[in-house]
C-alpha cells in the first residue's frame, strides 16, 4: 500500500493524517491521525473517496443516482425510503471495478486477518458543525468472501433514508459528497464502549466519561445496550460516580462465516463491573492523549480484547454549548 500520490487509491493508516478527510473521509483521517500519533489503533488501510468516485463514473451511475434524489418528495417519508432503496439496489447490482477489487483484496491480505470491521467514511463527516455519526453503516466481522459487497454497502449508506434526509435539511443535495471506506482489522473485544472526555450532559471540562459493555462495541452504539457508566475527574483520575448495567446478552461473532449474533453473558457475570478501577484509569489516559493531540473534547470508541486497549475511532464532540 502506497503513500499518496495523484493515482493511488488505497492508503495505509499510516499514511493518512487528519487533514486528508477529502480522501479518507473523518473515520478514516483521524484512524490515520491517531495510528501516526501513537494511539494503539488496530491496523488497516482506507479505500479512498476517489475509488467510489470512479466507480459512479465508470458505470455510469452518477447521473442515475442524481436522477432518482432529485426525483424525492421529501414531505412524503415513504418517497424517501422508495428512493433510497432503488439506489442502494442499483449500487448493490452494479459490477465492482475489477482493477480495483484486485487492489482492495491484496490491501486485505497484507493484514493478515480472518476478520475485519468495513466502515463507512463521508467526506464530509465528522466536522465539528456536520456530525454523520450514526447516519452510515459499518460492517463488522467481514470475511475476504464478504469483503467487496460491504464495501459496496458503505458506498451506499451514502444514500439510507436517513442520510439523504440529513444531507436535505443541512441543504447538501447540491454539493458533492462522497465516501470513503476503512477496512480494520477486527478486534474480537470481550469489552468495549465509548468515552465522552468532556461530561455529555453538565459539560463539566474537568471530568469525562466511559461507558463499558461486554461484546462488540456496536451494541452501545446502535442503543440495543445499557452500558456501565464511570464518571471520572480528568486532573487526578479519581473515579467519582460507577453507574453499574445488568447485562444478560452482548454481542459477538456469530461463526467461521462472519456476521454478528447475540450471546447470553455468564450468569456470574451479569451483574458485575466491567472494567476495574486499574483498567478504567488506563483508558483514561489513552482518551485525554487523544483529547490533548487533538485540542478538542472527543467522542471516542474503544476496545478491551487479549489485556489491551484498542481505539477503534475518535470524533469531535459537536454538541457542546461552551
Amino acid at each position: 500500500m502506497h503513500a499518496k500520490t495523484q493515482h493511488s487509491i488505497i492508503y495505509s493508516f499510516k499514511n493518512i493524517k487528519k487533514t486528508d478527510i477529502p480522501i479518507a473521509g473523518g473515520k478514516g483521517a483521524s484512524l490515520g491521525e491517531m495510528t501516526s500519533a501513537g494511539i494503539p489503533v488496530p491496523s488497516g488501510f482506507i479505500i479512498g473517496a476517489s475509488a467510489f468516485d470512479q466507480f459512479l463514473h465508470e458505470t455510469a451511475l452518477f447521473q442515475d443516482i442524481q436522477a432518482q434524489l432529485d426525483a424525492v418528495n421529501f414531505k412524503d417519508t415513504n418517497s424517501v425510503d422508495r428512493y433510497s432503496n432503488v439506489i442502494r439496489d442499483m449500487i448493490a447490482k452494479t459490477k465492482f471495478p475489477r482493477m480495483l477489487q484486485g487492489e482492495v483484496i491484496r490491501a486485505f491480505k497484507t493484514l493478515h486477518a480472518t476478520y475485519v470491521a468495513v466502515r463507512s467514511s463521508a467526506t464530509s463527516e465528522d466536522s465539528k458543525t456536520a456530525s454523520w455519526a450514526g447516519e452510515l453503516e459499518t460492517y463488522l466481522n467481514t470475511t475476504e468472501k464478504t469483503l467487496i459487497g460491504n464495501v459496496k454497502k458503505c458506498w451506499s449508506s451514502l444514500f439510507t433514508p436517513r442520510a439523504i434526509f440529513y444531507r436535505h435539511e443541512k441543504k447538501m443535495l447540491g454539493s458533492h459528497i462522497s465516501v470513503a471506506v476503512v477496512v480494520q482489522k477486527m478486534i474480537q473485544s470481550e469489552i468495549s464502549g465509548i468515552t465522552f472526555t468532556v461530561h455529555p450532559v453538565t459539560e463539566d471540562r474537568n471530568q469525562m466519561i466511559i461507558e463499558a459493555a461486554y461484546g462488540l462495541g456496536e451494541a452501545i452504539v446502535s442503543g440495543a445496550l445499557t452500558p456501565d457508566s464511570y464518571v471520572i475527574d480528568k486532573r487526578d483520575l479519581t473515579l467519582i460516580d460507577v453507574n453499574l448495567a445488568e447485562q444478560e446478552r452482548m454481542l459477538a461473532r456469530k461463526g467461521n462465516a462472519g456476521g454478528n449474533v447475540w450471546r447470553p453473558v455468564k450468569k456470574s457475570l451479569q451483574n458485575r463491573q466491567k472494567l476495574t478501577v486499574t483498567k478504567i484509569k488506563e483508558l483514561a489516559c489513552i482518551c485525554l492523549s487523544i483529547e490533548k493531540h487533538y485540542g478538542h473534547p472527543q467522542d471516542i470508541e474503544w476496545a478491551w480484547a487479549r489485556g489491551k486497549f484498542y481505539i477503534t475511532q475518535s470524533r469531535p464532540i459537536t454538541t457542546l454549548k461552551n
